[in-house]
């Protein structure tokens, strides 16, 4: 059975720092749930209550959407190292775009990655920890190198026009609020 707790414990920070790998789901108020694999180092915790999220440029953008229709959403961390834990998050989100007026005051608590287009700020309202006997055991060997490129090569330019063709909205179709 797993526990439950109304804050991140300090164990359970230590372990989201050591994890590179974390899941993010949201879900519109009707249409497809989603469920996105997140790696990088582009998450803070903030305190035991919020957390910071850098989201980079991708082939879509539901979580920007969701999120604007229903903040709700859910981080999940899996131990696939030694200690068998998984970990969830739950809480309300709200997104910061590029061209939002809090943007640089946000985006200094993060790692400045080349393709960052949204930074979610998520308030946690409740934590659950549960074994992780399932989960099984994988190593990281390294961070792939291809979406730090592939931005790169685009440069902010390229990235707006990226956005504008790929990332406007999800694929149920609502808006997701990103500027071109």
């Amino acid at each position: 059975m797993g526990k439950r707790y109304s804050e991140l414990q300090p164990d359970q920070t230590a372990f989201i720092a050591e994890q590179h790998l974390f899941f993010v789901a949201t879900a519109p108020v009707q249409g497809r749930v989603n469920l996105s694999p997140k790696g990088m180092d582009a998450l803070r915790v903030m305190s035991p209550t919020r957390i910071l999220w850098l989201n980079v440029t991708g082939s879509g953008n539901e979580t920007a959407a969701h999120v604007a229709q229903d903040p709700r959403i859910t981080l999940m961390w899996c131990g696939f190292a030694a200690r068998p834990l998984i970990l969830r998050a739950y809480g309300t989100a709200r997104v910061t775009h590029r061209d939002d007026a809090d943007w640089l005051s946000l985006a200094a608590h993060l790692p400045g990655i080349p393709g960052a287009r949204q930074i979610f700020d998520v308030a946690i309202d409740l934590v659950q920890s549960s074994c992780g006997f399932a989960v099984p055991f994988m190593d990281f060997v390294a961070d792939r190198p291809v979406l730090h490129k592939w931005a790169e090569d685009k440069g902010d330019e390229g990235l707006r026009e990226y956005w504008a063709t790929r990332n406007t909205t999800t694929i149920d179709g609502a808006p997701t609020g990103i500027v071109p």
